[in-house]
């Protein structure tokens, strides 16, 4: 069933996967400016930010969705948190390709595609990365993510329950 509404994920309250979009954007903007400004090699951060979003949309780990729980900000997208020596980890449910995992996938192959031919091939690719993380950045803000729409679009069923009247309703399974 494809979509015709515009798909808002729900922003009446922090939780771990908005704060992460926060920072993960954040962190993108901040290392894509570094990289122009004072040195190439700043961009290997973006890689990071990218390749820890793969991590979490293959395995559902994320290490910042940990430290975050740990500082009692509620998870959305988990079942029973994991324990290790005593510490909650976070790890997102990782049964089906939903939507805000499939976020987790795109952004962090753009992310890292677009990083790495930065220093191989041009430093255009930097404009990439900054609007990569500028949309993410948004997406915390606003609950509005292009990439989100797209996926939603294409039949990706959201897990976050939406904004009411922005899309059909959608339950946290």
């Amino acid at each position: 069933m494809q979509a015709s509404a515009l798909y808002i994920v729900r922003k009446d309250g922090w939780y771990v996967e908005r704060s992460v979009w926060l920072i993960s954007g954040v962190l993108s903007l901040a290392s894509t400016a570094l990289s122009l400004f004072v040195h190439p090699g700043w961009v290997l951060l973006v890689t990071a930010t990218g390749l820890a979003s793969l991590v979490v949309a293959i395995s559902g780990f994320c290490p910042v969705g940990s430290l975050l729980v740990g500082l009692g900000i509620p998870p959305m997208l988990t079942g029973e948190l994991a324990r290790f020596r005593g510490l909650r980890i976070y790890r997102m449910r990782t049964d089906a390709w939903f939507l805000e995992r499939g976020i987790y996938l795109v952004v962090g192959t753009n992310l890292t595609l677009a990083s790495l031919l930065s220093l191989a091939h041009s430093p255009w690719w930097l404009a990439f990365t900054g609007f990569v993380g500028a949309a993410s950045v948004a997406f915390a803000l606003t609950g509005f993510c292009p990439v989100a729409n797209v996926l939603y679009w294409l039949g990706f069923e959201p897990r976050l329950a939406p904004v009411a009247g922005s899309t059909r309703a959608a339950g946290r399974d």
